[in-house]
């Protein structure tokens, strides 16, 4: 069953059933194939509040907007806003409601997504918060799985690098509850999936096991996910410097993958894929990034009620 999007929240992935992902799936290929009006989201107003940096994220839904005949306003730079001067979260958010139609927020705190979103009666679209979800990032990812397996059901999928800390895969083992996926975490023991997730898979009965060793896993592959070692989230820097060179992926270390293999990155890479990998016929994260676009333009066609 597929409930209305038209003035949804979109801020965790688990809110969403199998059918209403597939959903999101099935209108962003429209977007892809050119299905849609380049006027679709005419005199519409996405507010973009990132207080956090970002590229992908922020420019997909920017160009998402702009591309339906829609525009965009917001800021990039929190320090150049009211919170330098103290304003709230809630009065900012209270304010922005009056000024556009649709939000999209990035911010380092977990559960900030919520907030907003309990604050204002347009619809929230959570872009991060903090190391908790990503779930657009998630949708853009199935949406790539899917293009490149022809499928999502039933895959072996190796989430690898910072788990402890990278919302893209904490979003996307949560979203392998609808597949059947079995599930094979890679990470140094201070990295690891948190546990929270780990007993909401196990909860739902999805397969997971926990590794040291990314080579030891390639071959078992339908999809590996990488992500990279998050300096900004370590307080202790010298940790981050020990852990940083943990995974450092070079084109023959895939030699013993499968012909359907795919690598994902949610990028930006530092040194965990080296650029020989892009040349590799595994190599899916650019047009992962490409995939953001068109899965964005249907979030917001749905959401406005468009």
């Amino acid at each position: 069953m597929v409930r209305s999007f038209t003035g949804r929240d979109i801020i965790s992935i688990e809110e969403f059933s199998k059918d209403e992902i597939e959903h999101v799936l099935d209108v962003a290929h429209d977007h892809e194939i050119g299905n849609v009006s380049s006027t679709a989201l005419s005199g519409t107003l996405l507010g973009n509040l990132f207080f956090e940096p970002s590229t992908r994220t922020r420019l997909s839904f920017e160009s998402a907007m702009h591309r339906l005949g829609g525009k965009v306003t917001g800021f990039t730079d929190s320090t150049m806003t009211s919170s330098k001067k103290g304003e709230t979260l809630y009065d900012t958010m209270k304010m922005l409601e009056h000024y556009v139609d649709v939000a999209v927020i990035r911010h380092p705190l977990e559960g900030s997504a919520r907030w907003a979103a309990d604050t204002v009666n347009i619809p929230v679209i959570n872009a991060g918060d903090g190391a908790n979800e990503h779930p657009t990032q998630t949708l853009l990812d199935l949406y790539t799985i899917k293009q490149s397996q022809g499928k999502l059901d039933g895959l072996s999928i190796v989430l690898a690098g910072d788990l402890k800390y990278g919302r893209t895969t904490h979003s996307l083992a949560r979203a392998c509850v609808h597949f059947g996926a079995r599930l094979y975490f890679v990470a140094p023991g201070a990295l690891e999936m948190p546990r929270e997730v780990c007993n909401f898979l196990r909860e739902k009965g999805v397969k997971f096991s926990f590794h040291r060793d990314v080579k030891e896993v390639v071959s078992k592959a339908d999809i590996m996910y990488f992500t990279r070692i998050q300096e900004e989230r370590f307080a202790d820097k010298m940790e981050y410097q020990s852990l940083r060179n943990n995974y450092r992926m070079k084109a023959s270390d895939f030699d013993r993958a499968k012909s359907n293999m795919k690598i994902l990155h949610p990028l930006p890479r530092n040194d965990e894929l080296d650029k020989s990998i892009d040349d590799l016929p595994y190599a899916e994260y650019f047009k992962q990034a490409k995939n953001g676009l068109f899965v964005r333009q249907a979030l917001l066609r749905l959401v406005l009620g468009k």
